[in-house]
């Protein structure tokens, strides 16, 4: 049974939550404060941690840098409805995906199945697909769901690893916005929703310039994004 950690101040939500989220085959625990948050999802034992923004002490972003300064767990977070700025935070600081309150259970059930898909082995996956590939000074590994630039390591979440597969299976073409969501984060691009430009943001920081010094990721307007490549690697 697939272990989740919820991590908000709002003891009658977690409650619901447990419940609904118990009733899809998941075992859920709970705690009302950031500090348990964090021992708690460095513990090993979660496949995903929801975070609520709002906690009290040590606010959820705080609580995401430090997991994400020692894990990779997948971490959903949980915003004020509306407020872009809390989710554009949360997704640069790391976070998998966001969900904003209030909201309906089943979606947050249809996240969390998102996330775990994409995060989980894939060996038949593998077996149709490269190993290793390489992209001028960028290296991609579908087994491990690594990358390296050069000679260095890139910590990835599982949405930029996603979209860095996705660009690497397509170099030099164009991949609208609509495919991207759906392909790299499990679910349809929703109005105003700025999650693909944030993990796409965050690509472009963790990867820099292809080696020529030209933009490595390139956006199309009103269309999606390309992954460019030199002539070295075509």
């Amino acid at each position: 049974m697939t272990r989740i950690l919820v991590v908000d101040d709002d003891v009658e939500l977690c409650e619901l939550v447990e419940q609904y989220l118990q009733s899809q085959g998941f075992q859920i625990d709970a705690v009302h404060d950031g500090s348990a948050g964090i021992e708690r999802a460095l513990s090993g034992v979660y496949s995903l941690v929801i975070l609520d923004v709002m906690l009290p002490g040590i606010r959820g972003f705080e609580v995401l840098r430090q997991i994400r300064a020692k894990s990779a767990i997948p971490v959903i977070m949980l915003t004020a409805h509306g407020d872009d700025v809390d989710r554009i935070v949360g997704l640069e600081i790391g976070a998998d995906d966001y969900l904003p309150k209030p909201y309906n259970p089943r979606e947050l059930a249809a996240r969390i199945h998102a996330v775990l898909r994409r995060t989980a082995p894939g060996p038949a996956r593998e077996l149709v697909a490269p190993v290793s590939i390489l992209l001028d000074d960028v290296r991609l590994d579908t087994r491990s769901r690594s990358a390296r630039h050069n000679t260095r390591d890139v910590e990835l979440t599982s949405a930029e690893f996603e979209l860095l597969a996705l660009f690497f299976k397509s170099p030099g073409q164009v991949l609208s916005r609509d495919d991207l969501v759906k392909s790299a984060l499990g679910r349809e691009l929703e109005p105003s929703d700025r999650s693909l430009d944030v993990h796409v943001s965050n690509l472009r920081k963790k990867l820099g310039p292809c080696p020529d010094g030209t933009e490595r990721i390139r956006a199309i307007r009103n269309v999606g994004y390309v992954y460019v490549v030199t002539d070295a690697a075509q």
